[in-house]
């Protein structure tokens, strides 16, 4: 059975350094009709589930540790049986919401698999030092988190982020990959890398 990706929103909130504010979050769960991966947690563990439906959850993989992304983790794990998946270096963001310990640590090259295509992971610090994105090449997708955005990368103003290393981990990371390669983000909509891949000095010059 060929793989597919399911889509959903949430909306709640992003609190760091003492500011809390509204976002709408993606959701994304690839898989088929047996089984499937989520990719992140926000806000809303009902959602979420909808989305699954009655498959089995082979992993909630966490692009990264905002409470916007990892808040309903727990709950998820707990009523899927997934193994949650963070990258180590995010374990400060995640302790800061909950007091279990992630099942599993993300590392750069990993490779998961579902309904016969792979996710391979792109450790991409910047945005927070453990963003990860994954990129499913069978399928031409790459699911960015808040690394980048149409636009632009992912906002860096805040504790624990980096603006020269999140352009880093974009350039040599994520603009390597095939142009057609479709991005689906953290917040908001798609994009491709050969629609972002001319900005980046534009972005550089900017600062954000």
């Amino acid at each position: 059975m060929t793989a597919r990706i399911d889509h959903a929103v949430t909306t709640g909130t992003f609190s760091l350094d003492g500011g809390t504010w509204e976002v709408d979050n993606n959701v994304w769960v690839i898989g088929d009709d047996t089984e499937c991966i989520v990719i992140d947690a926000p806000h809303d563990a009902e959602t979420i589930l909808g989305v699954v439906g009655g498959r089995t959850v082979r992993a909630l993989v966490l692009t990264h540790g905002h409470d916007d992304h990892i808040d309903a983790a727990p709950e998820v794990a707990r009523r899927t049986g997934a193994t949650t998946y963070l990258h180590p270096e995010d374990r400060m963001l995640w302790d800061r919401v909950h007091h279990e310990a992630p099942d599993a640590e993300l590392a750069d090259g990993m490779e998961l698999t579902v309904a016969g295509v792979t996710l391979r992971v792109l450790h991409t610090p910047g945005h927070s030092p453990g963003a990860c994105c994954l990129h499913v090449p069978e399928l031409g997708v790459v699911f960015s988190g808040d690394t980048l955005f149409e636009g632009g990368p992912g906002a860096t103003g805040r504790s624990f982020s980096d603006f020269p290393t999140i352009i880093r981990s974009i350039g040599e990371r994520l603009l390597t990959l095939p142009e057609d390669t479709v991005v689906h983000t953290g917040h908001g909509g798609d994009t491709t890398i050969g629609a972002e891949k001319p900005h980046l000095q534009e972005w550089v010059d900017r600062g954000h």
